[in-house]
């Protein structure tokens, strides 16, 4: 992976845009600030931001409570053009074929980054919000090795 140029644009993409991509979304923006224009979108779009990823966002500063949910098709038909983006990052493999679906006559990278899905996983509350924080941890890891160590006065929340 190990490439430290941040793209001008990067899309963060998984199966529903309610936990791994809006995670990575607002975690890319509270480490990386304006050096980049960075959104998420999901295969589908029948969830909400889900409360857990909401909840170990904000241990570390991350605020997605506002997050609106999106799919790949309201993102075109909003006017975001997968083309126009310099890298899609894909959290889960339906995304990534997905994306490599809609971007078969543009020149952009896709990459596939193996994040957990953390819904369904664990008992109680403790055990489910320890699932959630690998994930987030997952993201932040595999984003640092990526683009390098996080921006001084980057934008924060």
């Amino acid at each position: 992976m190990s490439q430290n140029r941040i793209p001008a644009s990067v899309l963060f993409c998984c199966d529903h845009n309610a936990v791994r991509s809006p995670m990575a979304e607002g975690i890319m923006k509270k480490l990386y600030g304006h050096a980049a224009y960075i959104q998420s979108a999901g295969v589908k779009n029948d969830l909400e931001i889900d409360g857990f990823a909401i909840s170990v966002c904000e241990e570390i500063g991350v605020k997605i409570s506002n997050h609106q949910s999106r799919s790949f098709d309201e993102m075109k038909d909003w006017g975001d053009d997968l083309g126009g983006f310099d890298l899609i990052v894909a959290l889960s493999p339906a995304s990534q074929r997905q994306a490599l679906e809609l971007t078969r006559y543009f020149h952009l990278d896709v990459e596939y980054w193996p994040i957990m899905d953390p819904t369904g996983l664990g008992e109680g509350r403790e055990d489910r919000l320890r699932a959630y924080r690998q994930t987030r941890d997952q993201i932040m890891s595999n984003m640092i090795e990526r683009f390098g160590p996080a921006i001084e006065n980057s934008r924060r929340g």
